[in-house]
């Protein structure tokens, strides 16, 4: 187990960069890079110098950042094979069940699909940390834009199968909104509507909402509850499939 000082950076309106610092080697990780000048801030505040960037997916609000850094500081930067030639980015691509380390940690790669072709998860089993970006938001999930329904959740449920007391950063601060519709899907979950009251006095007081961790997302995130018996009863979909049931809850959201 390391000694990461893990860092969220708010960036642009609502999106989260997510700096990972190795105290022992001095190596600094941003995964994404929505604005190089906040990132920037944060590094200069802390005396940290950036070594890598961790890309999930090719989306112009994660990867915008990139150049200014990479001139900044000269680091490397990883990311999905499947968007290297339409990025033109990337130093280096990786893909589903890749492994390597950084700073003596193992990174594992998790292809998650649905939101963009190229979306991919990163994995630090020994530190509990999963970088889900846009798959997976507190309480949501990311919209289905070039993938499928069936594509989303099987990517849904590769994360969901992490273990429970993983934590989980998200790449944008949507909780509260992802609440209000979640409690006209499951409005008699309890455990959700006490997370959305925590929501609730956080925004208040401007503070973020994540990260999560995988069971607090098990428990009250309908998006990774569409295989619960409570939830299908809920919506009136008992007997359908759970890829099924997840997309009628896509819809609804994408509706809401």
């Amino acid at each position: 187990m390391s000694d990461f000082e893990v860092v969220q950076v708010p960036a642009r309106s609502d999106n989260f960069a997510v700096l990972v610092h190795d105290p022992q080697s001095g190596a600094t990780l941003s995964i994404d890079a929505p604005e190089a000048d906040a990132i920037e801030t944060v590094l200069n505040e802390r005396g940290w110098k950036l070594s890598h960037i961790l890309v999930t997916h090719k989306h112009f609000d994660h990867i915008e950042g990139i150049p200014a850094l990479q001139a900044a500081y000269d680091c490397e930067v990883v990311g999905p094979e499947a968007s290297a030639s339409e990025t033109g980015m990337y130093d280096r691509t990786v893909k589903d069940g890749d492994t390597f380390r950084w700073a003596g940690a193992e990174i594992r790669v998790i292809a998650t699909p649905g939101h963009t072709l190229d979306h991919i998860t990163y994995w630090l089993p020994e530190e509990k940390l999963v970088f889900a970006a846009d798959l997976i938001f507190s309480l949501g999930c990311g919209r289905v834009i070039e993938g499928d329904h069936d594509m989303m959740w099987t990517s849904i449920l590769k994360v969901r199968d992490l273990p429970d007391d993983a934590t989980l950063y998200c790449g944008h601060e949507y909780t509260l909104a992802n609440g209000q519709f979640a409690l006209t899907v499951e409005p008699d979950n309890e455990a959700l509507k006490a997370r959305v009251a925590e929501v609730e006095a956080l925004r208040e007081k401007d503070k973020p909402t994540l990260p999560t961790t995988i069971a607090q997302e098990k428990a009250t995130n309908p998006f990774l509850r569409a295989d619960e018996p409570a939830l299908m009863a809920a919506i009136e979909m008992e007997n359908a499939s759970p890829a099924k049931v997840f997309a009628e809850i896509r819809t609804r959201k994408d509706k809401f």
